[in-house]
């Protein structure tokens, strides 16, 4: 990497921690508010509320360089958004909101090993390793008793984890090929459309306007969509997929810091050893103290 690429892909890990932090945050907060508006229904206000914010800031301010002529990127990336929320909204009703984050975060995991897969190139020792530890802290974290049974909350978590895996190696591809400002309005825009055409046939809609269910929108929508992605996808065109996934794995730490703090919620001995165990793993794929092959490396070649 050379110098000059250097304060850049600074400011873009600074960035994409911060929005980490925003995310994990906003786990509790759309769990309380769930209560009171169908799953649905609710990433359709959330996602039509920020394409709304987005599409005033792009009319505003369009990108000096002219935005890219495609609307593919944005409407694959929009839809395995969406349906990354989806799972991960309907998952959230049926389990807590720790629990949440430290399954979404196994994408941080998934990502390197698809790389591999994408690129033709084999796993690690240190991927291989780190995959096991995570998914046996992922057994640890959701399977009940010895019967081997797992939450469906936890199993709509797993998909959304997987969808989110998709959803970043789709992005850092276009995000280097389309104006950042078009390609964060289309994708938003893409989940906004699916929600709201989706939301009354796919559930029973229901709404209740109350103090819970507008902050959630707001928090969600603004900062957490809106000024999340439009980071995120700023971001990618100065670091890698890899290394946008390690500075994710602050997410789910976010969001059990949040959980406590907001719900006291405790993990239990063996959930919080899962939970351990999935950061480990998470850490070891990415920072690969064996058998190590560095990011510069890569980046060199």
């Amino acid at each position: 990497m050379n110098r000059s690429a250097a304060p850049a892909q600074w400011r873009a890990d600074l960035a994409l921690a911060l929005v980490a932090m925003v995310w994990g945050g906003t786990f509790v907060v759309v769990k309380d508010a769930l209560t009171d508006v169908s799953p649905v229904l609710f990433l359709g206000l959330r996602f039509s509320a920020a394409t709304i914010a987005l599409g005033v800031l792009y009319v505003l301010n369009p990108p000096a360089r002219g935005i890219h002529p495609g609307w593919t990127g944005g409407i694959i990336t929009g839809t395995l958004l969406y349906f990354g929320y989806l799972l991960q909204t309907l998952g959230l009703r049926l389990t807590t909101p720790a629990k949440s984050g430290f399954i979404t975060g196994l994408y941080i995991v998934l990502v390197p090993l698809a790389s591999s897969i994408v690129y033709k190139k084999a796993p690690q020792l240190s991927e291989l390793l780190g995959i096991g530890i995570a998914a046996t802290g992922l057994g640890l974290l959701t399977l009940t008793g010895w019967a081997l049974e797992i939450g469906t909350g936890d199993l709509l978590t797993l998909g959304c984890a997987v969808v989110f895996t998709f959803h970043i190696m789709v992005l850092g591809y276009y995000s280097q090929r389309m104006a950042f400002e078009w390609l964060t309005l289309l994708q938003i825009g893409t989940c906004a459309a699916i929600g709201l055409i989706s939301f009354w046939w796919v559930e029973t809609p229901v709404l209740h306007w109350n103090r819970q269910v507008i902050v959630a929108i707001a928090v969600t929508s603004l900062l957490a969509t809106a000024l999340a992605f439009t980071v995120q996808t700023w971001a990618q065109r100065y670091t890698t997929p890899t290394r946008t996934a390690l500075i994710f794995a602050l997410e789910p730490v976010f969001a059990w810091l949040t959980s406590f703090v907001l719900t006291n919620e405790v993990l239990s001995r063996r959930a919080a050893i899962g939970a351990l165990m999935i950061l480990a793993g998470i850490l070891l794929v990415e920072l690969k103290p064996i058998g190590r092959r560095s990011h510069q490396n890569r980046q060199a070649n």
